[in-house]
């Protein structure tokens, strides 16, 4: 796709910064939604004989996120077979994320993984398969039909550029890196255009590649309320900008850095999200929830240990792209005094996802 290309990339490894030791809050939201995705497995092994059964996990980055859904996926649809009294599959999965992705962490971890999978479902069980596919999932990824199940979590509220209209700075978002209370409509609409670009794409090339009676379990963050600016959207983006803020006035970033940055995201109206499903026409929706997770993701951590775990977090996901934006040299200062907003501010707000559970019509 054309455009900046400003898209995250999760920092890699399993060091103190990584992706891998600091994704609680989406492990956390993971487990919240693992009734429905099993749900999901259970209703298609019944009905679902597929010889070699296809999985693709998309967005999958780095941690222990990526391999849980596909492993619960596998149980169920294995222990269901074979209740049924139907010969188990073999399973072929699809890991994928953009190019620049920490894959060889994953990998390392899949000779452990796979003999977890022997040992919880016995010497039947298999034969495993797991590939990495380098790509963005806005775009065609796989062959036609070839698709089983799909999940993905935690992704699609990233978009796959900076909408155009801000990277040509014939929009500006003054003071502020994302939709705030104080930003202009027309900003607000050019990130909605843009997400309804990505989404509609996402839709036509799954739609593409996932068989007649294939499922698709999809979490990401959304908005309750028609209204594009509710804290619980917002209010961490305006803790960031306003670190970014503090260190402008210290003279450590300049202000044209500040108001030339704009994330790739966006947390859409939830009944926006069910128009666009319709409108696409591809998939039937069988389940659609909204999950609210704590503000502290039901860790019971006080604000100051929570703003520790908070600041690693996001640093995790973000450091790459501040990083290209402002310089390395700021890093360190920015998400301390990140952590100092959030421990000194005393409002809460919860997170909330979408759960979507659909179906590729036939």
């Amino acid at each position: 796709m054309e455009g900046e290309t400003r898209v995250p990339c999760m920092n890699g490894g399993m060091g103190d910064k990584s992706y891998a030791k600091n994704s609680s809050l989406q492990n956390g939201q993971l487990k919240t939604i693992m009734p429905l995705l099993e749900q999901a497995a259970a209703d298609f092994s019944y009905n679902h004989f597929p010889d070699c059964l296809t999985i693709a996990d998309l967005g999958c980055s780095s941690g222990s996120n990526a391999l849980t859904p596909i492993s619960n996926i596998m149980q169920i649809i294995y222990s269901r077979r074979r209740e049924i009294g139907k010969s188990t599959p073999e399973f072929n999965v699809f890991l994928n994320d953009l190019p620049e992705n920490d894959f060889n962490t994953v990998f390392e971890s899949l000779p452990e993984f796979q003999e977890k999978m022997r040992k919880q479902n016995g010497p039947d069980f298999g034969p495993l398969y797991i590939g990495g596919v380098p790509g963005s999932f806005y775009e065609r990824l796989f062959a036609s039909k070839s698709l089983h199940f799909v999940h993905s979590s935690s992704s699609l509220h990233w978009l796959s550029q900076v909408p155009p209209e801000l990277q040509s700075n014939s929009l500006v978002n003054k003071g502020k890196i994302f939709i705030s209370k104080t930003t202009p409509s027309e900003v607000i609409d050019a990130y909605f255009r843009q997400f309804k670009r990505d989404f509609a794409s996402f839709l036509r090339s799954r739609s593409i590649e996932v068989a007649p009676g294939g499922r698709m379990v999809l979490t990401f963050k959304c908005r309750r309320t028609a209204d594009p600016t509710p804290d619980e959207c917002c209010m961490l983006w305006d803790y960031l900008a306003q670190a970014i803020q503090d260190l402008v006035a210290e003279g450590l970033i300049e202000e044209e850095k500040l108001d030339t940055y704009n994330a790739p995201y966006f947390e859409a109206y939830v009944e926006d999200i069910r128009a666009l499903i319709e409108e696409d026409g591809g998939f039937t929706v069988d389940r659609l929830e909204v999950k609210a997770m704590p503000w502290d993701g039901g860790s019971g951590l006080d604000r100051a240990k929570l703003s520790i775990v908070m600041s690693k977090g996001i640093r995790a996901v973000q450091e790459n792209m501040f990083e290209r934006h402002f310089g390395h040299q700021v890093i360190d200062r920015l998400f301390q005094r990140f952590r100092e907003i959030i421990a000194t501010d005393t409002k809460e707000v919860d997170h909330c996802s979408v759960v979507l559970s659909l179906i590729r019509k036939y």
